[in-house]
């Protein structure tokens, strides 16, 4: 591997060595998605590197939970990662698995998108056509209200990363899903739309 300049295509192999699971690899998709969709949304010169970042986030979490975010830096070193990489993927745990803190835009994007794209799935998944493809913010809105929804989805997360970012809540629902449209199929929510 380049030391500098991780490909998609080594990111990848990487993120299935670690992880078997279907639901992680499709959210790893997802979040990966979402990076480059607010990457282009920026006019980012790099939106290979913030697309890489969002794949590998949780490459640690299936193999090693108890050690999520620190295992990874670990992994990441031995790969020959550059450590803006491995510190952006550490500080999406900030405040709960880790101390390090969300700094840069991109870091922030991912702190604040990351819970959001799994309540987002969540949602598109109740829907009768079970896609992303037709869902909009006003529903994500309505079942971010109900406790016992996606009860796993941390919203205080959600939350705290939009306003590090200082946007408003609604253009981030919006823009993250519109990142994972890009991907409706690969992530498994194409559903039963037409097209």
């Amino acid at each position: 591997m380049n030391k500098d300049k991780p490909t998609r295509a080594e990111a990848f192999e990487l993120l299935k060595k670690y992880n078997k699971s279907e639901s992680l690899v499709k959210h790893a998709l997802a979040v990966e998605a979402v990076m480059k969709h607010f990457a282009e949304l920026l006019d980012e010169p790099d939106k290979e590197k913030w697309a890489i970042i969002g794949l590998l986030h949780d490459l640690d979490y299936e193999m090693y939970p108890e050690q999520h975010c620190s295992k990874v830096r670990e992994i990441l070193e031995e790969e020959g990662y550059p450590e803006d990489y491995i510190h952006a993927i550490v500080s999406h745990g900030w405040g709960i698995c880790t101390d390090v803190e969300p700094i840069h835009q991109m870091e922030k994007i991912l702190y604040a998108t990351d819970e959001l794209t799994g309540l987002i799935t969540a949602t598109a998944l109740l829907r009768p056509s079970k896609s992303i493809l037709d869902l909009e913010v006003k529903s994500v809105k309505k079942k971010w209200g109900q406790k016992g929804f996606a009860a796993g989805v941390d919203r205080s997360i959600i939350e705290k990363g939009v306003e590090m970012l200082g946007m408003d809540i609604n253009y981030i629902i919006d823009e993250t899903i519109k990142g994972m449209r890009k991907v409706a199929d690969e992530i498994g929510l194409k559903g039963n739309m037409e097209g």
